[in-house]
């Protein structure tokens, strides 16, 4: 007589999903949600003022009491920051299919639709994260070291800057764009990325034919358009705030003429980091505004930062025993300070600095706080058949936000730079 085997009864076994769903991603909003809580700016589309005194007035010198002259007097000169809002989107998509199959327990996990309602808001965080850290008022994300072509598609590793591939997002929109940002190589057109691997700082999108982007080419936020040069605009996220240029623009004043609008900034020539860096920065900033003047600051750095700081700890520290048993632990927590200043990691920052961030001088301009985009109360949109205009089985949404970060002083801002990145990382 034959036996029954497992696959005589294979049709009637159950199937056992597991319902934790693990991430495999990071949501960070850190720093964005420093400037997130801090009071805004309501401000029109016309652009907000900063108002600055940004020279002291006045002659002084000696004089003659014998009938001699006084001379000419002065007063103190003022000028204004301009800050101009940005507008920045988030969008989603789904097909009826996924939201019937998954709208039940007893079918799925997750409920897709309640998923991506619940989880847009943290994602499109992230984003504004992301350029806040990142962007330097130009939308540049990231930048080529090397690409290649192959079978229709772009593989393009990045890494020529201290951010790698850490800022871009699978399923985002870029541009491609030259060093200079004088030629927009996908013409308004942007790609989509359809591979991501923030560890070997590799992107890869669709590309029909030879390779489009070259080495220090930059990857640019989507959306931006048919761009070129000093048309594309974006967040003044840190590198813009804490800049020690001496051309180009700072919300609206010329860096060149005006020396007292550029930020402190100390140089570490690709060395590791040194205690007198740190040091060096914040005196900067005293021998600017003078020590009344000073504000609170905190050290923000990418955690190899944090290893390299935690190692020059590690060399001078002494290992007390007690007689009763003890658990080992050679590093430092979490409270470390930076000559006084709080340190503050995140994973997105440049590996390559530490800034020290004083949170007073930094506010938020915004016209439309970030929300689900709606017309006449309609949050949810049908997509269109575009050759018959009938509707389609799937629907979208949209969350926006139109607003600017922006510093009033930039005296109270320092940075070091060109650090080297410890190895591994």
């Amino acid at each position: 007589m034959a036996i029954m085997g497992e696959t005589a009864v294979a049709s009637t076994e159950l199937e056992t999903v597991r319902k934790d769903l693990p991430t495999l991603f990071d949501r960070t909003d850190t720093f964005y949600s420093t400037i997130d809580k801090k009071d805004v700016e309501k401000v029109s589309n016309i652009a907000m003022r900063v108002p600055i005194e940004i020279r002291p007035g006045g002659k002084p010198g000696h004089f003659n009491p014998e009938d001699g002259s006084l001379g000419l007097g002065a007063g103190p000169t003022f000028d204004k920051a301009t800050v101009t809002v940005q507008h920045l989107k988030y969008g989603v998509q789904w097909t009826k299919k996924a939201e019937w199959a998954t709208d039940d327990a007893r079918k799925a996990v997750v409920n897709t639709a309640r998923y991506l309602v619940a989880k847009a808001m943290a994602e499109f965080r992230r984003f504004l994260d992301t350029l806040c850290i990142g962007s330097a008022g130009n939308g540049v994300i990231g930048t080529v070291s090397s690409a290649s072509w192959s079978g229709g598609v772009d593989t393009v590793v990045l890494g020529t800057d201290g951010f790698g591939a850490k800022l871009l997002r699978f399923a985002q929109d870029i541009a491609i764009m030259d060093a200079t940002l004088a030629t927009n190589r996908t013409a308004g057109t942007d790609k989509e990325i359809t591979y991501l691997d923030p560890p070997t700082k590799t992107i890869k999108y669709a590309q029909a034919t030879s390779v489009l982007a070259v080495a220090g080419d930059k990857i640019v936020v989507g959306g931006l358009g048919n761009v070129t040069g000093t048309n594309v605009v974006s967040i003044n996220g840190i590198p813009y705030h804490h800049s020690a240029a001496t051309t180009g623009t700072w919300q609206g004043m010329d860096r060149a003429l005006i020396p007292e609008i550029r930020g402190n900034a100390v140089n570490a020539n690709s060395g590791q980091l040194s205690l007198s860096f740190v040091r060096r920065a914040l005196n900067q900033i005293g021998d600017r505004v003078g020590y009344e003047n000073m504000k609170k600051v905190v050290a923000w750095m990418h955690p190899c930062q944090k290893q390299a700081y935690e190692e020059l700890g590690q060399q001078v520290s002494i290992i007390n025993k007690t007689a009763k048993e003890e658990g080992l632990d050679l590093f430092f927590g979490d409270s470390m300070q930076m000559a006084g200043a709080p340190v503050k990691t995140h994973f997105g920052w440049d590996k390559t600095r530490i800034d020290f961030v004083a949170s007073e001088v930094w506010g938020r301009a915004e016209m439309h706080p970030a929300d689900f985009y709606e017309v006449d109360g309609k949050k949810f949109f049908e997509n269109r058949d575009t050759s018959t205009g009938a509707v389609k089985t799937s629907q979208m949404f949209y969350l926006t936000i139109s607003m600017q970060p922006f510093v009033t002083n930039p005296a109270l801002t320092s940075f070091i730079y060109a650090l080297k990145v410890p190895t591994g990382y």
